[in-house]
């Protein structure tokens, strides 16, 4: 069971300072049970509608705020995505929410089996309380530690599914990456994103496992995606409808170049990319998708369905290019 506690002291505040006629939250699919409690208590203390929004949220980049919008909702609080800012415009409020396990007894086995590395820390959201103490475990236990610093949404040593930066400045000073968490998806890009061995400690299973091997099958399986649609003729390439991931300029430009080299291609807009949905679609031998990379990478699809750094690939493939090491870059967009 996760053991996360919601600042509700700060929604309650921010409830009390604007006094809206009602609400609405989200959060991720994995904590949502508690995201239902905090809105059965907005609804207690204050008289009001406190909706909660059940679709999908993965990040900043899907907040969901049409949502909102379309429910009148004054405020919306999108829970558990912890970024260095605290608003979204007017309406949208960033509400921290951590995962309050302890990290002690993994960190010490940690520290037995990378024993004399040189190590960078890096967590998600839910986890960054805890980089300080797990760093000074580590430290003491004589294991250099480096965190790196955070650049444009991203807190110092925190990272997204699509966005590395404090891992990725780093990778030629340490020899692993330590993930505090139970995500492989977090982990996975880390690996991908700088070719280095990376670690997850896992206080729930009590256990350090290594990533690496997981992260290069994703690798292997997009790349083989990369080549199957260098023999396509034609090419649907989706643009994302949902606020942060309308890459319309992006999307332009695979279109202009694809066509470049030949292909027939088509524009489609989708709020949530599926292989059902895809199904759909007729005529098309693979796709392009500029919404978000992860979709691409950690999904199945009967055609090839490219994110845009495999789509940047893709290009090099069809011009007689090395495609190089094509994940290895801070933001997969």
């Amino acid at each position: 069971m996760l053991l996360i506690v919601i600042d509700e002291k700060r929604i309650f505040a921010e409830i009390e300072s604007k006094n809206p006629a009602s609400v609405s939250l989200n959060g991720p699919d994995g904590i949502l049970p508690q995201v239902q409690d905090t809105a059965m208590k907005i609804t207690k203390k204050f008289g009001i509608p406190a909706y909660v929004l059940a679709d999908t949220t993965w990040g900043t980049c899907d907040l969901n705020s049409n949502g909102a919008k379309v429910l009148g909702a004054e405020l919306q609080f999108n829970i558990g995505h912890t970024i260095n800012m605290d608003y979204f415009g007017d309406s949208v409020i960033l509400i921290d929410a951590f995962d309050d396990v302890g990290f002690d007894v993994v960190a010490k086995k940690c520290a037995e089996i990378l024993k004399d590395k040189k190590v960078s820390l890096v967590t998600d959201s839910q986890h960054l309380h805890q980089v300080d103490k797990v760093q000074g475990i580590l430290t003491t236990a004589g294991i250099d530690v480096m965190i790196g610093k955070g650049k444009g949404q991203l807190n110092d040593g925190q990272v997204f599914g699509c966005e590395f930066y404090p891992a990725t400045q780093l990778k030629d000073e340490v020899d692993a990456y330590v993930f505090l968490g139970q995500s492989n998806f977090h982990a996975s890009g880390i690996a991908l994103s700088t070719n280095k061995p990376t670690y997850v400690l896992d206080p729930y299973f009590n256990e350090v496992r290594e990533i690496t091997e997981f992260a290069q099958k994703l690798k292997r399986k997009a790349t083989l995606a990369i080549y199957k649609a260098a023999e396509a003729k034609s090419f649907g390439v989706i643009v994302g409808l949902k606020e942060g991931q309308l890459s319309k300029v992006f999307a332009l430009k695979f279109k202009k170049e694809l066509e470049k080299e030949g292909k027939s291609v088509q524009l489609f807009a989708l709020t949530d990319i599926t292989n059902e949905r895809l199904q759909n679609l007729k005529g098309i031998d693979a796709f392009i998708q500029v919404a978000c990379p992860r979709i691409s990478t950690d999904n199945q699809f009967d055609k090839p369905v490219l994110s845009t750094p495999q789509a940047n690939a893709l290009l090099k493939i069809l011009r007689k290019e090395s495609i190089g090491e094509y994940f290895e870059i801070p933001h997969w967009l």
